[in-house]
Parts: C-alpha cells; sequence; structure tokens
C-alpha cells in the first residue's frame, strides 16, 4: 500500500509527492521543485528512506532540488536535455541558471515504475513540455502541470503545444475511470469525473 506526503515548495508552490511503501518505507520522490530541508524533514519525520526521484517534467520550478539529493533522476526521455539546459528548463529566465547534475535515466510511455510494492505506470502526456508525464497507480493519478483542478497547463512556453496538451488530456487522463484521484503539479487534489463535469479549460467531450 501506498503512502502520499504532499509538500508545496517553493515560489511557485510546486507539489512535492513523497510517495512511499508503508511496509518498507522506501520512498520515491515526485518532483522535488525546492526547500530540500522541508522534504528531508518530512522523509526524517516518518523514517522514510528515498530511492529515486521521478519528475513529471524538466521545468526549474519541479527539480530545483535535485541536486540536494544523491540520488538516480527518472525523466521522459523527450524532456531528459531540459534538466540538463538552463536555458530549456527556464532557470535562465529567472537569472538563476540550474543543471541536474545527477545521474539522469530515461523514461518511456508505458512503461512501470517500480519499488517494492509500489508501481507506477508512466503516461506520456506532451503538451506543458515534449516530455511530459502523468503516473498512475490504482485509483490515482498524478498528473504534473499537464492537467489541474479546475485548469491546464501552459502552453506559451518553448515546446509546449496547446493542441497536444488537449489531446493528452482528452486521449490519456480522461478515459481513466471518474473515480479516478488526481494529484496535480500544483493546486489541490481532484477526480477526473469532476474535471469531465466542471472544468472550464478543458474539452470535455
Amino acid at each position: 500500500m501506498m503512502r502520499i506526503d504532499t509538500l508545496a515548495v517553493g515560489q511557485m508552490q510546486v507539489n512535492c509527492y513523497i510517495l512511499s511503501s508503508k511496509t518498507t518505507k522506501n520512498a520515491i520522490l515526485l518532483d522535488p521543485g525546492d526547500e530540500y530541508p522541508r522534504i528531508k524533514a518530512c522523509l526524517d519525520k516518518h523514517k522514510l528512506k528515498p530511492e529515486f526521484i521521478v519528475h513529471t517534467h524538466g521545468h526549474i520550478d519541479h527539480i530545483q532540488a535535485d541536486n540536494e539529493f544523491n540520488l538516480p533522476v527518472y525523466a521522459h526521455s523527450l524532456d531528459v536535455e531540459l534538466l540538463k539546459d538552463p536555458e530549456r528548463n527556464l532557470s535562465n529566465f529567472l537569472s538563476l541558471p540550474f543543471k541536474v547534475k545527477l545521474d539522469i535515466r530515461q523514461l518511456e510511455d508505458s512503461q512501470i515504475i517500480e519499488l517494492d510494492d509500489l508501481s507506477l505506470e508512466v503516461i506520456h502526456t506532451p503538451g506543458h513540455t515534449p516530455g511530459g508525464i502523468c503516473l498512475r497507480s490504482a485509483q490515482v493519478v498524478f498528473t504534473g502541470d499537464t492537467l489541474f483542478a479546475g485548469g491546464i497547463g501552459r502552453t506559451d512556453f518553448p515546446g509546449a503545444s496547446y493542441e497536444q496538451l488537449m489531446k493528452s488530456i482528452q486521449d490519456k487522463l480522461l478515459v481513466l475511470p471518474d473515480e479516478t484521484v488526481i494529484y496535480p503539479g500544483h493546486g489541490p487534489s481532484s477526480t477526473i469525473g469532476k474535471e469531465k463535469r466542471s472544468n472550464p479549460y478543458a474539452r470535455i467531450r
């Protein structure tokens, strides 16, 4: 069974999720975007051991604490270069050039990420970035900056595409069961059913 701890970190209040096994206490860090001391304090409080980092995409607000952890980093193959390039990950825009210096491993669509009794399915959802992904586990899906409660990710950054994002949401997310809980990259959680009914930005069929 999976434990989910959520920390809103950094100026952009990115949701950093700590996904851990209730059996072994081993954990996956999802989008540790900033505030390493807070993330570390949460891990220590619950006696959790992080094994690796997974990113929903490669923008600076989701990756900035990476180098504080001596862990492997996973990202979709199309976003690996964002983690290494301050221009593409938008950190140059903030005048704080940043690149991930750790070992970066590539993910692909439909790949299964496993840690003990935890299992996450990679769902490639381009649009916000070329290699944006969501991660599904049973009745929950971590949607990064693809789908928010009542909104969608921005498409005015380099490499973004409104048309691709809409297709990703329609074809990959809205087909999930209505009771599926979404945990987005920013803001509160929701469900697929609620977004179908009330999200004014996604073109709900």
